[in-house]
């Protein structure tokens, strides 16, 4: 991108949707369809719920979509149920039942799962989806930490197998588990199986329809399950890795002239969600914003 493109990006906190908006129609024409762009802040404590689906459908029904649908989304994650609700109004809008993912910069967690629901999946050899894993946030020194609901579960079966098997004072290992609840345990299971269900359920009537839906478990278990692959909530799974996993991807050209625009919405509408806004919907005509909020703790880690 040229110096002075990004001289104009560095003002976007001074702009209004005018200096977005004249990108969708040249986005659009190479895509032969319309575009709406979904973002949620990665700067502001926010995350993916029901008010940002909302905000979607407020401008899905104001567009003709008998062309289908693309969403370039960017968006550290949030509620899996909400991303659910993104796949539903997606489809439903679109007279084709079906819509493009397009990821320029980071669709992670619930965004990963929304976009599951797309027919197709653009990404550049830079674009980043992540593991789907549920994340529990609790409490500890008077600071709010996140843990991934796989490792949780898995350290509170590990000691209760070795408090099982101990032939020595056994204590020291009720003491720990008397740290966890098991009534939380069975909700963190159920969130496990749920995110799971949602991800495999989307996939099996998308672009895995011809799949069985065990084996579409064992081919995304990448994303279900971090200690497959990933090992941490917020690493990156690359394009060639989401390919290898059976998801249909479509390949984003740096050097094309579409990916120059993409590219240049995205930074333009990612400054706009770390400044003067938390959230935004946008497409050619109509734009939904969320204002901005306290900046999120240094300590926190990603959003679930």
């Amino acid at each position: 991108m040229s110096e002075i493109v990004f001289s104009k990006i560095n003002q976007e906190r001074h702009q209004s949707h005018d200096t977005r908006k004249i990108l969708f129609p040249k986005i659009e024409k190479i895509l032969k369809r319309p575009l709406v762009s979904f973002f949620t802040s990665f700067n502001y404590p926010v995350s993916l719920d029901d008010d940002d689906v909302d905000m979607l459908q407020g401008v899905l029904q104001r567009m003709d979509l008998s062309n289908g649908l693309a969403i370039l989304i960017n968006s550290p994650g949030g509620d899996g149920l909400a991303a659910e609700r993104f796949i539903n109004a997606c489809r439903n809008f679109s007279k084709k039942s079906e819509y493009w993912v397009i990821v320029a910069g980071k669709a992670k967690s619930a965004a990963t799962m929304a976009s599951f629901g797309a027919s197709q999946i653009w990404m550049s050899p830079t674009s980043e989806l992540g593991p789907i894993d549920p994340q529990i946030i609790r409490k500890e020194d008077g600071k709010l930490k996140r843990f991934s609901a796989y490792n949780y579960l898995k350290s509170y079966k590990k000691l209760f197998a070795a408090a099982s098997k101990t032939k020595g004072r056994i204590e020291p290992y009720l003491q720990q588990l008397g740290r966890y609840d098991e009534r939380e345990m069975e909700e963190i299971r159920s969130a496990i199986e749920l995110s799971n269900d949602i991800a495999v359920r989307a996939l099996s009537t998308g672009m895995m329809n011809n799949t069985k839906k065990r084996n579409i478990e064992k081919k995304i278990k990448v994303f279900l399950d971090p200690q497959v692959g990933t090992k941490d909530h917020g690493r990156a799974i690359y394009r060639d890795e989401a390919r290898k996993c059976g998801l249909n991807i479509t390949d984003l050209d740096f050097n094309s002239d579409l990916w120059k625009l993409l590219y240049e919405l995205c930074i333009r509408t990612d400054v706009f969600v770390s400044t003067n806004a938390s959230k935004c919907v946008e497409s050619a005509k109509d734009n939904f914003a969320a204002p901005p909020m306290v900046k999120r703790n240094e300590d926190e880690d990603n959003k679930s």
